[in-house]
């Protein structure tokens, strides 16, 4: 979507702010690489170049909003210490950060985080609270802890310091790309792709920058449509590093005033990208962060080149890795579950298999069945599970099974 500006506030942070907050983070964070994407450029029919922020400190873009958040706090604050609520990136950010700084930090996270994720935090000195089965409890005893001790709460996205340190990755990239000509970034509650608007912006006026949104937590196209921010009833996406319910009051003015397009994807087009980027780039990216490359397979010449697309992070639980891969490979066409009828006779299952051997499909799982009141006297049913290459074969084992005299069913999946 387009998004209109008239009547948009002022954004509340600007390149100035940006760029004082890159000076404070001068030998604390990564300057995290950009990378080619030959894929990808080939179908954009330019240049596609990856800004690698999965390669940062604690695996994400959060430690430079957070940094610049806790280092501009007054002595008697970070004496109080500081407390966040957070499911993994902004809980790992506030724990390093305050362990750089010398300031106590408590972080609460929901019973069910990633237990990678929680020891990481605690690894960056943090005190971890297991609170409640959602993020909304987490929070809700994080905002009780800080009126009841009087630490400060440090928001995920939704205060100009977080947006600023979030910026500088935008400062990045347009040093590292000079003529980049669009910046695609993956948006929750606003923080990233707001900071990254006012860095590029400021620098190049003339540069796209775009939002991408998981379309299971899409809260900022009815949010702009409204013009103010709106909550979603309801969220539900396997890109939990942007499910956030509402923009917030600082990030909504300024994403609706910098911010040039915003687009959604799905839960199979976030699988293809996350396979995608194992397979051709060699980087392990979480689902938020392969956002954007889901957004640009899908409609690859949507915006002007040279693209870079910001790779926001890539802490993800190696069990939810492993099941958005084979999410991704079903999505692709790579695997194929058949029903397919062959003769109740001696050897007839282990032609079968050869035939599909033949023509290069791997065999995960076999399932041969003589019960059913469905099939006729003297059939049997064989349940395959396999893996391919792709669509196109796919349909040529579909075809070839057929042309043998096999009555064959299937469809991609797991």
């Amino acid at each position: 979507m387009g998004l209109d500006r008239a009547g948009t506030p002022r954004p509340p942070v600007g390149l100035g702010q940006v760029q004082a907050a890159r000076e404070l983070l001068a030998g604390v964070v990564t300057t995290t690489p950009v990378a080619g994407a030959r894929a990808l450029s080939e179908l954009a029919g330019g240049p596609v170049l990856l800004k690698c922020e999965n390669l940062q400190r604690t695996g994400s873009f959060k430690i430079r909003g957070a940094y610049t958040r806790l280092r501009r706090l007054d002595e008697r604050e970070r004496a109080r210490g500081v407390v966040a609520a957070s499911a993994g990136n902004h809980a790992q950010g506030v724990a390093l950060a305050a362990q750089l700084l010398g300031i106590r930090a408590a972080v609460f996270m929901p019973e069910g985080a990633a237990l990678p994720k929680i020891d990481a935090t605690r690894s960056y000195g943090a005190d971890v609270h297991l609170v409640g089965a959602t993020i909304e409890q987490s929070i809700a005893a994080a905002v009780e802890f800080a009126e009841r001790t009087g630490a400060v709460l440090v928001h995920p996205f939704d205060h100009p310091d977080v947006i600023a340190g979030q910026g500088t990755v935008g400062c990045e990239i347009v040093e590292q790309v000079p003529d980049v000509r669009t910046v695609v970034v993956a948006t929750g509650g606003g923080g990233l792709l707001g900071g990254v608007a006012a860095a590029v912006k400021g620098l190049r006026p003339d540069v796209t920058v775009a939002g991408v949104q998981a379309a299971g937590a899409a809260a900022w196209p009815p949010s702009l449509a409204a013009g103010a921010p709106r909550e979603l009833p309801r969220m539900r996406t396997i890109a939990d590093g942007i499910a956030v319910g509402r923009p917030g009051d600082v990030t909504y003015p300024q994403v609706a005033a910098l911010v040039d397009d915003l687009v959604t994807v799905g839960e199979d087009e976030l699988s293809r990208a996350l396979v995608h980027l194992l397979e051709r780039a060699k980087l392990v990216v979480e689902p938020a962060g392969a956002a954007t490359v889901a957004a640009l397979m899908r409609e690859p010449r949507r915006w002007p080149t040279p693209v870079v697309a910001v790779l926001s992070g890539g802490n993800i639980d190696p069990l939810v890795l492993l099941h958005v891969i084979q999410h991704g490979m079903a999505a692709a066409s790579r695997y194929l579950s058949l029903r397919v009828r062959v003769d109740d006779r001696p050897g007839a299952l282990a032609e079968l298999l050869a035939l599909i051997g033949s023509r290069g499909a791997n065999v995960l799982d076999v399932d041969h069945s003589r019960i059913s009141t469905a099939l006729p006297l003297g059939d049997v049913e064989v349940a395959l599970r396999l893996e391919t290459r792709g669509p196109e074969h796919c349909a040529e084992l579909m075809a070839t099974l057929r042309e043998a005299g096999h009555a064959v069913t299937g469809e991609p999946r797991p």
